[in-house]
């Protein structure tokens, strides 16, 4: 469904197990970061109606995901900690090349927040699938119905304003660089890490 080239070990829920304060607080601001990226792209393409008003709904569900996280949290005892940086978006952000077209970038932009919504599913999945926590299990099962309609929201805008057959060229060679950059991940207790 995800069409990712490369899957999470099982053996991270147990990471995740033992340090969830710290997932969940990395999970928390993953989605301020969503909320803030789609506030980003309504800010610099405002003329674009349509993805003006799916952004608007988008960026609402995100906010309101951080704070199903963020009251999850408290049911657990755990506080919000400080944001740990993770170098996942930063990685993904380096491989399509700066331009000055709106409409390039726009479409670069699209590619890389289905990417890590796609992701975020997928750890999501795994986590749900492999934890002991029944409770933890229900709440990332519950998650991922959303998560799975932003990942095709955005790779059906990219699709919009350019070729199909060019995105999907530049979603498949996408999907191959954050293979081999996640194959080196899985030992933190991070979303993406």
């Amino acid at each position: 469904m995800l069409g990712l080239k490369s899957t999470t070990n099982p053996k991270w829920a147990k990471i995740v197990e033992d340090n969830l304060g710290v997932f969940l607080t990395d999970h928390a601001f993953a989605e301020q970061k969503a909320a803030a990226g789609g506030f980003s792209l309504i800010i610099a393409y405002s003329e674009e109606t349509e993805l003006v008003k799916a952004l608007s709904e988008y960026t609402i569900e995100e906010t309101e995901h951080f704070k199903l996280v963020h009251d999850f949290m408290i049911s657990r005892g755990y506080t919000l900690g400080r944001d740990q940086k993770s170098n996942y978006a930063a990685h993904l952000l380096k491989f399509f090349p700066k331009t000055k077209d709106r409409i390039e970038s726009l479409v670069s932009r699209c590619l890389i927040a289905a990417l890590i919504e796609a992701r975020s599913c997928e750890r999501f999945k795994t986590l749900a699938n492999y934890t002991s926590d029944k409770e933890l299990t229900q709440f990332y099962n519950d998650l991922i119905v959303s998560e799975a309609g932003h990942y095709t929201q955005f790779l059906k805008f990219a699709r919009t304003y350019q070729d199909k057959s060019i995105v999907d060229k530049k979603w498949d060679e996408l999907l191959t660089y954050e293979a081999a950059y996640m194959s080196t991940q899985g030992k933190t207790p991070l979303v993406h890490g």
